[in-house]
């Protein structure tokens, strides 16, 4: 077996043919955290990283413990020098093809760098389709949120807005409204609230603004209003909008893993087992491709626990071919 040395450097190509135990494709928490516990069990890994992280946005990770406040790309690099540090690799390039034969992966990359894997972690994320509202996506991150638990104390105090685009905005306001007592709901061409739905938010001193949203105001790179097609400016100092979790699951699909629709109507994922492993033999997934809910500090637990099943996977197979070996001696 042809197997690589160790490089401590990121975007180097790697050698013609070179087998690793495991690519890992993808560069963000889960990822990054399978590949440390990968390295320090001994194994050669290479992620293969595009540097596309939905997060990169916003100005801080939050509720990741001694983490706080940390820049996403500031927590993937300490990520990536962890993985160099325990002889990993790091390649800066998407992943162009992955291809099972005989077992093995062979993964072609879009610098032209081709090598072969003995196991494939999927760790590539997702992306956050946001409604057609000009504007939004240029504040995405920044004035406009969607997790109270990644930015709700960020904005606490503050006039909130919630844009309605999905079954879930009625409780997004509802849940809103633990961080702030001016908490608005614009309908923005979503059905009216149930009557159970307006009781609560109106008990709650929620506002339900019908209409379609135009776009918003922004003044001096602050957000400072929500503007309706008719109707008058309504004064926001953030917006919550609930996007559509689109998992990157092409690389997935290509392998003929299995993937499923998430039954609150949020996106579609792939489906693993409990240690990760997809419905192909040597395809395991982590993070947001598989768990559409995931924050950041989840996603790096669980590519901790990915890492370690993957581990005990090689193991196993090593076990068994040297038990082979040692009865035909």
């Amino acid at each position: 077996m042809n197997r690589p040395s160790h490089q401590s450097q990121t975007s180097a190509p790697q050698p013609p043919g070179a087998t690793y135990d495991v690519v890992v494709v993808g560069g963000g928490a889960a990822g990054l955290s399978a590949a440390v516990a990968l390295g320090r069990a001994r194994r050669s890994v290479l992620v293969i990283d595009a540097g596309q992280q939905r997060n990169l946005p916003a100005a801080g990770v939050h509720n990741f413990l001694t983490r706080d406040g940390m820049s996403p790309a500031e927590l993937a690099r300490v990520g990536r020098d962890e993985v160099l540090s325990y002889g990993g690799t790091v390649l800066t390039a998407s992943v162009r093809s992955v291809t099972a034969i005989g077992g093995a992966f062979d993964v072609v990359a879009d610098d032209g760098t081709r090598v072969r894997a003995r196991r494939l972690l999927l760790a590539t994320g997702l992306v956050d389709e946001l409604p057609d509202v000009p504007g939004l996506r240029e504040r995405w991150g920044i004035d406009v949120l969607h997790c109270p638990y990644c930015h709700g104390w960020e904005v606490r105090d503050q006039m909130i807005g919630v844009l309605a685009s999905g079954p879930m905005a009625v409780h997004q306001a509802l849940l809103f409204r633990q961080w702030s007592e001016h908490v608005t709901l614009f309908l923005n061409g979503r059905p009216e609230p149930t009557e159970e739905e307006a009781e609560q938010l109106a008990a709650r001193g929620v506002a339900v603004v019908p209409g379609a949203v135009a776009g918003l105001e922004v003044r001096d790179d602050v957000l400072a209003a929500v503007l309706l097609t008719h109707g008058p400016r309504h004064a926001v100092q953030a917006l919550v909008v609930g996007p559509t979790f689109t998992a990157r699951t092409e690389l997935a699909a290509a392998l003929g893993v299995a993937t499923t629709a998430h039954p609150m109507g949020a996106g579609t994922y792939v489906v693993t087992d409990e240690t990760g492993l997809t419905s192909v033999p040597g395809v395991w997934a982590a993070g947001n491709v598989s768990d559409l809910m995931a924050q950041v500090v989840t996603s790096a637990a669980r590519g901790l626990m990915v890492g370690a099943a993957i581990n005990t996977d090689l193991m196993n197979e090593e076990l068994r071919l040297a038990v082979e070996a040692y009865r035909g001696r």
